[in-house]
């Protein structure tokens, strides 16, 4: 469903996704199937969208953006695709990718060039300035590691064998790259 509201140019839009209004989506972006775009949002061209992502409304994707499968960006996130922005002067950044079933708190800011680890939770009103590892909770400003959590968003606890264990007993180690289940 796209709302006849909304500036939609691209064709690379999956099955049972919905735009709402007043979005504009560019020609070359692509939006996986089952997504739920929501009012008020910008698509620019190189941007790519998984599968089951949930965008609120006021976010802004700015070419270099990855959005991997099962991922909600939640309202006014913001991000920033220009670590030394100038009028009428575009420094090119990395890539900013979002891993697989993350979720993004209302009003987080994001730095260009960032990777946010698979199932990491980032906090409202974070501000994302280095990438953050798999399961990650983070929040503040700058954005600090607060605790980890599992693929629901609940907490892991530390166990004496050095194993952190979710509520339902699944059993993680903790890597250089985050947390990994076992």
């Amino acid at each position: 469903m796209i709302h006849p509201l909304s500036d939609v140019q691209t064709k690379n839009i999956g099955d049972n996704t919905s735009i709402w209004q007043y979005c504009v989506v560019l020609k070359d972006a692509v939006i996986g199937s089952n997504c739920n775009i929501n009012a008020h949002c910008f698509i620019e061209n190189d941007v790519v969208v998984g599968n089951n992502v949930t965008l609120k409304c006021g976010v802004y994707l700015w070419n270099g953006t990855r959005i991997a499968d099962d991922v909600f960006i939640g309202p006014n996130v913001t991000f920033v695709n220009n670590k030394r922005p100038r009028s009428k002067q575009h420094v090119q950044t990395p890539d900013t990718i979002i891993h697989r079933g993350a979720s993004l708190g209302a009003a987080a800011v994001i730095g260009g060039g960032i990777e946010i680890g698979a199932y990491a939770m980032i906090g409202m009103g974070a501000v994302v300035t280095k990438n953050i590892p798999a399961h990650a909770l983070v929040y503040g400003n700058p954005a600090r590691i607060m605790g980890w959590v599992d693929e629901q968003g609940n907490a892991l606890i530390k166990q004496e064998d050095d194993a952190w264990y979710s509520a339902n007993g699944n059993k993680y180690r903790l890597t250089e790259n985050g947390m990994e289940k076992l």
